[in-house]
């Protein structure tokens, strides 16, 4: 996220509901990594949010130069360099209890990894949807661009961070929707 800040406080949106409905009607979940598939669905079946963007979070190396690649990184000596696409989800989320919630949910998964989790606003999104904030997966050093080169041990390490916060965004919308 080129635009990346810090959190922005919850502001009037008497739109949400028409916006949310043009959101979805928008949607090209064929244009979705497959492995969010799922993650994007359970969102969208909560009705006090709805998601902008996404991506898996993409690995190219020298033995892989696909820059959509899902496959995780290969267990290697040869590989020294990683070129890593960020891992995030961008949620538009009512200002009402319920999207508070899940608010406070989201902004706790940092503390798994504050070095390489961020929670937070990117302009170019609430420039768009007010009320839109993003989860994203990166060095913090890197937290304000999209791409970029570390170190294969490092790229293991980011691997495992995304694997865990989807993992956790998964726990996240099970809880809430018991809760819905």
């Amino acid at each position: 996220m080129e635009t990346f800040t810090i959190v922005k406080d919850f502001v009037p949106n008497p739109q949400y509901h028409e916006q949310r409905q043009e959101c979805l009607r928008k949607l090209d979940m064929n244009s979705i990594d497959s492995p969010l598939i799922d993650l994007i669905e359970g969102f969208l079946a909560l009705p006090y949010c709805f998601t902008l963007q996404s991506c898996y979070g993409h690995f190219r190396h020298r033995e892989q130069r696909d820059p959509e690649n899902l496959e995780p990184l290969p267990v290697s000596e040869s590989i020294s360099k990683v070129e890593y696409r960020i891992a995030y989800l961008a949620l538009c989320i009512q200002d009402n209890e319920p999207g508070r919630r899940l608010f406070s949910d989201l902004s706790e998964i940092p503390d798994m990894d504050p070095a390489y989790i961020q929670f937070g606003c990117a302009e170019w999104f609430w420039e768009r949807q007010v009320n839109s904030y993003a989860l994203q997966v990166e060095p913090e050093r890197y937290k304000t661009t999209d791409s970029l080169f570390i170190g294969y041990q490092e790229a293991l390490h980011l691997q495992k961070i995304r694997d865990d916060v989807f993992l956790e965004l998964k726990r996240i919308i099970d809880k809430r929707s018991i809760m819905s």
